[in-house]
């Protein structure tokens, strides 16, 4: 895989209906939950009345305001601001799902690796903790991140969601009742 544009290689039949590329938004969903992930391919947005991710987009919006935010590159991630010294931010509202996050940030480095571009790290910011997390980008973390990305597009392609796993976090997704049909 070289070349920013990343597109996921799909037969005609798959094209019909499917988001072609592999969002940062993709990677977190992958590693919170397959089946969100799922839904959020098939264009199933339950995001805009889930009063969490509505407290998320209003600290989005409040914290860091000097900051240029919401960075789209090639219409494919979307990353919060990056400093001039070359750190990419992710502003997070709490640490309740860290590892998707930490995954997140680390295909934002693989990806513009991919575009070329090198010495970057990423951070991490939980403007309510005042805390931060550094995060980088190791080959183990590149070779891993090939197999989610090809994960990722198995669950593009499914007919039907994945099974049902109940999590901890199942309770406050905005996929809950949904999921619970």
């Amino acid at each position: 895989r070289t070349g920013c544009e990343l597109l996921v290689i799909w037969t005609e039949e798959e094209k019909s209906g499917m988001q072609k590329q592999i969002t940062g938004l993709m990677v977190y969903y992958y590693f919170v939950c397959k089946r969100k992930l799922y839904y959020f391919c098939k264009n199933l947005t339950m995001e805009s009345e889930n009063e969490d991710v509505q407290l998320g987009k209003l600290l989005d919006e409040t914290a860091y305001k000097k900051a240029e935010k919401h960075i789209l590159i090639n219409n494919t991630i979307q990353v919060d601001y990056i400093e001039k010294n070359h750190i990419i931010h992710e502003i997070k509202k709490s640490k309740s799902i860290e590892e998707a996050g930490i995954w997140q940030v680390k295909y934002y480095l693989w990806y513009l690796k991919q575009c070329g571009v090198q010495g970057l790290t990423g951070k991490i910011d939980y403007p309510i903790l005042r805390q931060t997390l550094t995060v980088h980008l190791t080959e183990d973390d590149e070779k891993e991140l090939v197999r989610v990305l090809d994960e990722i597009k198995e669950v593009m392609q499914l007919e039907m969601p994945p099974p049902l796993i109940q999590g901890a976090f199942c309770k406050k997704c905005a996929y809950h009742d949904f999921c619970q049909m």
